[in-house]
């Protein structure tokens, strides 16, 4: 990236645009019954690929890092679209989002951010296809864990969530086991919150 003095104003100007993302609220609360923002959901990602990211010793951390902090980035401009009423065109427009976003940064800090969405949005790399699993179960975890509006979540339907993407390796399916049986557990009871 290229951030000589003429780079500065269009870096913060990009950085004003992207705090709406600290108020773009998901379809997921809290333990205290708050909506989550997709700013804090992208947080604790950012945390919990930090702590497994020692099971990758091959993988590069900072990338793994950086696909974190961009895989919701395009979300501070029309939201969080939950995976049960997601219809196939998330995908674009997150993209046009992006391009939104990053259009007051110079062409090649816009180019940068838009491959590591593009690394992300279409698991291209190892590191992508962990990111994606572990975005996955962060969201589960939060499901099981957050005190959650009455019927709000599909227990059923997150016990198939993400599949395709925690069934990436044998750490994965371990991290994964868990939370599937919190989850488990909610389905039956059909409302969940944990301390």
């Amino acid at each position: 990236m290229n951030f000589g003095d003429d780079s500065i104003y269009p870096m913060l100007d990009f950085l004003r645009r992207a705090e709406r993302l600290k108020s773009t609220l998901r379809y997921t609360w809290t333990q205290t019954g708050r909506q989550e923002s997709t700013a804090e959901h992208s947080w604790r990602l950012c945390l919990f690929a930090m702590l497994v990211s020692r099971r990758y010793p091959d993988l590069d951390g900072l990338r793994i890092l950086q696909l974190c902090i961009i895989h919701d980035l395009g979300e501070a401009i029309h939201g969080d679209i939950p995976a049960t009423k997601q219809n196939g065109s998330k995908s674009g427009q997150e993209r046009d989002d992006m391009l939104d976003l990053v259009r007051p940064l110079p062409p090649d800090m816009q180019q940068e951010l838009l491959e590591l969405w593009e690394e992300y949005e279409f698991a291209k790399s190892p590191e992508a296809r962990v990111v994606k699993a572990l975005d996955k179960l962060e969201t589960l975890l939060q499901h099981v864990q957050g005190a959650n509006p009455d019927g709000f979540v599909d227990y059923a339907f997150n016990l198939d969530y993400g599949k395709r993407y925690t069934l990436l390796d044998q750490f994965m399916r371990e991290l994964r086991e868990p939370i599937d049986a919190e989850t488990e557990s909610c389905l039956l009871a059909r409302s969940c919150t944990h301390e």
